[in-house]
C-alpha cells in the first residue's frame, strides 16, 4: 500500500540479489547454498531463520566474502547493531575481497551510520574492479554524502568515461554544483539525449540532468520542457492512482481520532523503558526544507540524525495486530510495544543524547508517534504550495512519492496532504510544532533559535552555518546543504507560472490558496 511503504534512501545502488549467484560463492557449494538460503529468508523478512544460514556461509572464511555483508545485514535487521558492526570490521580485516563483497559491506555501514567507513569500502571496491562503472557511481554517492563534491564529480566522470550509458552518473554530476553559463554539461547532455532518445533511462536521468542545468543558467522554458519530458517518462512506468492515496490519507485521519491521539497510552512495557524525550521527528513533504532543519539540529552538541529511515513505520506495523484493515490495526497497536520496537531500531550510528528521524513520510504516522512516544518532539516543516509542488516535480526520487511526476496528481495529493495536516493540528494541538521554510531561510538565526527552544536544546549561532556541518547527508539535498543557507528557491515557481497552470487549477479547485 502506497501510503505505508518504506522509502529507499537516495544514493548508491547495488544489484538486487548478489548473494544468489556470485562467482565466489559458486566455488563453495556448502557455503553457497547457505548464503542462497539466508538471502531468500532475508528477502522474506524471516530474519531469525536466516541467521544460522548466514553464519554458516562465512564459517572458516579466510577472505572477505559477499556473505559477510549478508550476515551483517541479517544482524542489523534483528536489531543487533553492535554485532553487525563487528561482522563488518571482521570481514575488512580478512582482506582479499571482491568488489561486490566490499560494496555490500559499504551498504551495511551506511545503515549503521558509519559513513567514512562506507566510503573507504567503496574505494576498495573501485580498486578491486576499476573498470566497473557502477562502483565508481557508488563511490561518487559516498563522496557526495560526506560533502566532498569535487571528488564526487571526478568519480562521476570516471563512471561516464567507462560507460556513457551510466545515466544515473550524469544526473548525479549535474546536481553536485550550480552550473553556470561558462561551465556546464548542457551540450554533452543534449548530444547524448539525441543519440539515445528512445531509451527510457536516458530520457529519465538525462532529462532531469539537462532540465536542472538549463534551470541553473536561467533558460526556464527549455528547462520545463525537459522537466516535463522526464517526469512524464517516469509517470508512464508507474502503476499509480492518486485516488487511492487520497482515500488512504483520509482513512488515517478517520482512525486516529482526536480522542485516540490525546488518550493516555495503554499499559505495556514498564514506565520509563523508552526515553522518548531523546527523539526528534522532522516531517513534511519532500523538498520542503526538512533537510535544512535536520542540518541545523545536528549542528548543535550531542545531536545525531538517523536520516531517512523507516524505523518508526516498521515498529508500528510490527506491533499492529487484530482485526480490520492495516490502518485500524496500526491505530490499535500497543503504544509501549511500538516505542520499544522503534527504540531498538533507532540506535545504530553511535551514542547521542538526542536522535533526529527525518523521513518526510512520517507525516502519515504523527498520531502513532504522539501515542507511542509522548515526549518526542515533532517538527512539521511547511512551504508555500507552488514552491513545494514544483520542488517535488523537478526531482527524481529514488523511490516513493509517485504523485510527484504529474501536475494533476501533485495538486490532488497536496490537497489531501493538507487535509491530513489540518487533522493533526487539531488532534495534537501544541505537541505539533510548525516550521515555515520561508521564515527559516529569511531569518535563520531567529528561526534556528526557536527550533532549538522547541526541542529543549542549547542554542549556538554557529548551527546555522550548515556548510560547516561535516555529518553525512543522503538526501536529495546532499549537495545543497554544503552551501550556506540561501533563499533563492523561494518563489522559484514564478519562472514557470505559465507551465504550471494545470497544477494551479487543481489546487484552486480544492480551495488551496495561491499567491498572486
Amino acid at each position: 500500500m502506497a501510503a505505508y511503504r518504506k522509502v529507499a534512501a537516495r544514493g548508491a545502488t547495488r544489484r538486487s540479489d548478489l548473494y544468489k549467484d556470485s562467482g565466489e560463492q559458486r566455488g563453495m557449494s556448502g557455503a553457497s547454498s547457505s548464503a542462497a538460503e539466508a538471502s531468500r529468508l532475508l528477502r522474506e523478512g524471516r530474519y531469525e531463520e536466516a541467521l544460522p544460514f548466514a553464519e554458516r556461509a562465512v564459517a572458516g572464511a579466510h577472505s572477505c566474502l559477499l556473505a559477510h555483508g549478508l550476515l551483517a545485514s541479517v544482524l542489523l535487521q534483528l536489531g543487533r547493531a553492535a554485532e553487525a558492526d563487528g561482522a563488518v570490521l571482521h570481514a575488512m580485516e580478512l582482506g582479499g575481497g571482491t568488489a561486490d563483497a566490499y560494496d555490500g559491506l559499504a551498504w551495511v555501514s551506511i545503515a549503521l551510520g558509519r559513513h567514512e567507513r562506507a566510503n573507504a569500502l567503496y574505494r576498495r571496491a573501485v580498486e578491486a574492479s576499476p573498470r566497473e562503472p557502477r562502483f565508481w557511481y557508488n563511490l561518487a554517492c559516498g563522496e557526495r554524502s560526506l560533502g566532498r563534491l569535487a571528488e564526487a564529480e571526478q568519480a562521476c566522470d570516471r563512471a561516464i568515461a567507462l560507460d556513457v550509458t551510466q545515466y544515473s552518473s550524469w544526473l548525479l554530476r549535474s546536481e553536485l554544483r550550480v552550473q553556470v553559463p561558462e561551465a556546464n554539461h548542457i551540450r554533452e547532455l543534449q548530444a547524448q539525449l539525441g543519440r539515445a532518445a528512445s531509451n527510457y533511462r536516458a530520457r529519465l536521468f538525462l532529462g532531469y540532468a539537462l532540465a536542472k542545468e538549463l534551470d541553473d543558467v536561467g533558460r526556464y522554458d527549455e528547462a520545463f520542457h525537459w522537466f516535463a519530458t522526464a517526469a512524464r517518462t517516469r509517470r508512464e512506468h508507474l502503476a499509480y492512482d492518486v485516488a487511492l492515496d487520497e482515500r488512504k490519507l483520509a482513512r488515517i485521519a478517520e482512525v486516529y481520532t482526536h480522542e485516540l491521539c490525546v488518550a493516555a497510552p495503554a499499559p505495556g512495557s514498564p514506565p520509563g523503558a523508552v526515553d522518548a524525550a531523546r527523539y526528534i521527528f522532522v516531517v513534511g513533504l519532500p523538498r520542503s526544507g526538512t533537510t535544512l532543519v535536520e542540518r541545523i539540529l545536528t549542528g548543535l552538541p550531542d545531536v545525531r540524525s538517523n536520516g531517512e529511515t523507516a524505523n518508526f513505520s516498521r515498529a508500528l506495523l510490527d506491533a499492529a495486530r487484530g482485526d480490520g484493515d492495516v490502518f485500524a490495526r496500526a491505530a490499535a497497536a500497543d503504544p509501549a510495544a511500538v516505542a520499544a520496537g522503534y527504540a531498538r531500531l533507532a540506535e545504530p550510528g553511535g551514542p547521542a543524547g538526542r536522535i533526529v528521524e527525518k523521513l518526510p513520510l512520517n507525516y502519515l504516522y504523527l498520531g502513532a508517534i504522539a501515542r507511542a512516544l509522548p515526549e518526542a518532539k515533532i517538527l512539521l516543516v511547511s512551504r508555500s504550495p507552488l514552491d513545494s509542488c514544483f520542488a517535488m516535480y523537478r526531482t527524481l526520487f529514488a523511490a516513493g512519492y509517485p504523485f510527484s511526476y504529474d501536475l494533476g496528481d501533485l495538486g490532488r495529493y497536496y490537497a489531501a496532504y493538507q487535509r491530513l495536516m489540518d487533522h493533526w493540528r487539531g488532534a495534537l494541538g501544541g505537541r505539533l510544532h510548525e516550521i515555515v521554510y520561508d521564515d527559516l531561510v529569511r531569518e535563520p538565526l531567529r528561526s534556528g533559535a526557536r527550533i532549538a527552544q522547541l526541542c529543549v536544546l542549547p542554542w549556538s549561532d554557529a548551527a546555522i552555518d550548515i556548510q560547516n556541518n561535516r555529518s553525512a547527508s543522503l538526501t536529495a539535498s546532499a549537495a545543497q546543504v554544503r552551501r550556506p543557507i540561501y533563499g533563492s528557491s523561494s518563489g522559484r515557481w514564478r519562472h514557470y507560472r505559465r507551465h504550471l497552470q494545470p497544477l494551479i487549477a487543481t489546487l484552486q479547485a480544492r480551495a488551496i490558496p495561491i499567491p498572486a
